[in-house]
């Protein structure tokens, strides 16, 4: 079941409403409504407009919290260091902070690490209220243990039968790119990926490598592993597996990365190697990363820290006793055609 729709009927605006109409990420609200730095002049201001005009306060819920409850929120996380990641982490703090609550960051890294997170909710539901999972996977012995706690739980990229979840459609992100590049005229296009040795079983460069072979099969072209290479995530990853596709007798005049991190080691190492972006060869990336704008780059845009957000609002309004239905909450992605790709210069 996809959700598309809020899940609670407040008559009250929220944080995410002040975020739509400034045109900003919740995140940037949050600071800006709290005098933090990194926050533009006029984005302050007009954040403060917009909250004015809303008739916007925090979420009196914080004032009113039921006795016995720790005020505290979970939320683990793969890695600490990814753009991603912390864009989540950020819309989530933002909401949590509005309702009175503190987010508690665990990283869990390997799949023991997953196994003692699980093992230990029989003890973390006595120090938090609820948790959210980013991109963790749960199986169903985990999703067993959890639920017999009575912890309030939301998921980010897997889906189950016990839980809200809240993400995007991976599997479209995929396709969207790699139909673009094609409609360009590519047919020899490289995929830049997730690690080759994953410690968690990450699923998201599987189903976006779906996506790119639905598309590639629409069009009649065939799938080459040979220029599917791992990236890790990373802009030092994207260097070099992009190093590695340019190296190939035959190498792409097209390549997607599954992330505009990976993206922006893949025009890096273009660079260094006197090949020209789009002319030699078009990249596109994931995410929209507040850097994608600056080097031109073609992305398929997620709305990343109001993920975090919607995540964190479904826990919190299970916690209100708002009735929150078991499904997906699908976030919207968008093409976002810059510089970097266009019409191949040569045949492939």
């Amino acid at each position: 079941m996809t959700i598309t729709g809020s899940t609670s009927a407040r008559d009250r605006a929220t944080i995410e409403d002040v975020a739509v109409a400034a045109g900003v990420s919740v995140a940037t609200v949050s600071r800006a409504l709290r005098g933090l730095p990194n926050v533009a002049w006029s984005t302050r201001e007009r954040v403060s407009r917009v909250a004015d005009e809303l008739r916007y306060r925090a979420d009196p819920s914080a004032s009113r919290l039921a006795t016995g409850r720790s005020r505290s929120i979970a939320i683990a996380v793969p890695l600490l260091n990814g753009w991603y990641f912390s864009q989540v982490l950020a819309g989530a703090e933002a909401v949590c902070a509005e309702a009175g609550y503190v987010l508690v960051v665990m990283c869990v890294a390997d799949r023991a690490g997953r196994r003692g997170l699980v093992d230990a909710t029989t003890s973390i539901d006595r120090r938090v209220d609820g948790i959210v999972f980013v991109d963790i996977p749960l199986h169903g012995d985990d999703l067993g243990t959890i639920a017999q706690t009575g912890l309030r739980t939301v998921t980010i990229g897997q889906s189950t039968d016990l839980f809200p979840s809240v993400g995007i459609d991976d599997v479209a992100v995929g396709e969207l790119a790699t139909e673009h590049l094609l409609e360009l005229g590519h047919r020899r296009i490289g995929v830049i990926g997730g690690q080759a040795e994953d410690q968690i079983n990450f699923v998201v460069p599987q189903l976006r490598q779906q996506g790119v072979e639905r598309a590639l099969a629409t069009a009649g072209v065939a799938a080459d592993a040979s220029l599917q290479v791992g990236g890790s995530f990373s802009v030092a990853g994207g260097r070099e597996a992009m190093t590695v596709l340019m190296q190939a007798p035959e190498p792409p005049t097209a390549v997607f990365a599954m992330s505009d991190e990976m993206a922006f080691g893949a025009i890096l190492a273009a660079r260094e190697s006197a090949c020209h972006v789009p002319d030699d060869v078009s990249i596109v990336g994931v995410d929209d990363h507040d850097v994608a704008v600056v080097l031109g780059l073609t992305t398929v845009r997620q709305r990343v820290s109001e993920v975090g957000a919607r995540a964190a609002r479904l826990v919190l309004d299970q916690l209100e006793g708002v009735e929150v239905p078991i499904g997906r909450y699908e976030s919207p992605i968008e093409l976002v055609v810059r510089e970097t790709s266009r019409k191949p210069r040569r045949r492939p």
